[in-house]
């Protein structure tokens, strides 16, 4: 099978396009839920394009910026940035947080695909998790016993990159997205990523070994909240 390249990173990222960029991280979950319901919004036939722009692989049309900047501009001057909090709150509490049915695609290494391109599936609601901001499947073993393959995990995104030492969470740095336990590091600047799972060996090695990540790499993190196991019934 051929390798199939990603693409480059466009040469000249323009003006609009880096405006967009800045708006769509302070505005993503406040105005819009993800790049689903964003891309209906500005027209796009995909997700997928909303991607791109951010991943800075594709510039944005200037009418699209427009469209963007009109239809959240209460949100941008701040009009809405205090009701909107309490409808985010008591929407949460009786809808409950969204869920994303994401698929490994990777073995060995969990990596998930991309859940700004998808649409809930579904909303968790029980007691504990109204903090939090989404949930998400767990694919593979590399944090057995403490994940199982197919439950489902309560995450709530810490913006600060405040790291709790021994506690497990979601990251995405790279191109890589997956459940970790994240322990102190030799150095500030880093935490090492352990797996749970340590019978699983390939020869002599664990299948799951500890790695080191730099936490300015890291670019979303969520600490796990709240685990509903599938039964086996």
């Amino acid at each position: 099978m051929e390798d199939v390249q990603k693409p480059n990173k466009i040469k000249t990222v323009r003006p609009e396009t880096l405006e967009f960029i800045i708006l769509y991280n302070q505005l993503k979950g406040k105005a819009f839920s993800g790049n689903a319901q964003l891309a209906e919004v500005l027209a796009f036939n995909n997700a997928s394009s909303i991607t791109e722009i951010i991943k800075s692989r594709q510039n944005i049309d200037p009418e699209k910026l427009k469209i963007f900047k009109e239809k959240y501009s209460d949100f941008l001057t701040g009009k809405k940035n205090t009701a909107n909090s309490e409808n985010s709150v008591i929407d949460r509490v009786s809808e409950g947080i969204p869920m994303y049915e994401i698929i490994a695609t990777a073995t060995g290494v969990e990596v998930y695909n991309d859940i700004n391109d998808k649409e809930p599936v579904g909303h968790m609601n029980f007691p504990g998790i109204e903090d939090c901001d989404f949930a998400l499947p767990v694919w593979g073993h590399s944090m057995y016993p403490y994940l199982e393959n197919g439950c489902w995990v309560a995450l709530k995104i810490i913006h600060d990159k405040k790291i709790l030492p021994g506690e497990v969470y979601y990251i995405e740095w790279g191109d890589y997205r997956m459940y970790k336990r994240l322990l102190a590091g030799d150095n500030d600047d880093e935490v090492i990523a352990h797996s749970d799972n340590v019978t699983e060996m390939v020869g002599n090695r664990l299948k799951y070994a500890p790695f080191v990540v730099k936490i300015a790499d890291i670019k979303k993190l969520c600490l796990v909240k709240d685990i509903h196991k599938k039964h086996n019934h």
